[in-house]
């Protein structure tokens, strides 16, 4: 992923510039290759950079995944225990709508052809919101458990998917159970 970006990856925190943060499950090491880390590991890593105030990057600030029906942490809620131990983070990625404007930019369309899909109303569908294109929100991801979804391709109540909206100010243009291929 640092292929060409002139980055020198450094396995002492004392060398470092900054955090790149892209993922919660491995580190990237100087030989170009990975080690698997626990989440526990990983948080004292991020606790000796944030004593040594080294500014962290996320590239992918969800908070969660689903992964086989379970709720995976994310780099967003590493980026936001870091800034509860005084680091300074830096976001990129949804919602931010710079994402939805140049992923348009590169295809050559506009708002009014365009649309948004995805299971998170803070980052997707918010970030769809702001960028001013529609969206898809598939309820069965990782607002299932809030929106009392137990099996897979089981509609929402609409109800309960317009107060989970609210409460996220983020308001999707169509709502879908599941999304597959």
């Amino acid at each position: 992923m640092l292929v060409g970006l002139s980055l020198k990856v450094v396995d002492n925190v004392e060398e470092a510039e900054f955090v790149l943060v892209h993922g919660t499950e491995a580190l990237g090491l100087p030989s170009g290759n990975i080690r698997p880390v626990s989440l526990e590991d990983l948080e004292k890593i991020l606790e000796q950079c944030a004593s040594k105030r080294i500014p962290m990057i996320v590239a992918n600030p969800d908070f969660v995944t689903v992964e086989a029906r379970a709720l995976i942490i994310m780099p967003g809620t590493l980026a936001a225990k870091y800034e509860k131990l005084g680091g300074e983070v830096k976001l990129m990625g949804k919602p931010d709508k710079i994402i939805y404007k140049s992923a348009m930019a590169m295809v050559g369309v506009d708002a009014s052809d365009s649309i948004a899909m995805g299971d998170s109303l803070h980052h997707d569908i918010q970030g769809a919101n702001e960028a001013g294109i529609a969206s898809a929100f598939i309820t069965g991801g990782i607002h299932a458990t809030e929106l009392g979804i137990s099996s897979f391709g089981q509609v929402a109540d609409l109800s309960s998917v317009q107060a989970l909206a609210a409460k996220y100010d983020a308001y999707p243009t169509y709502v879908l159970p599941a999304f597959a291929w």
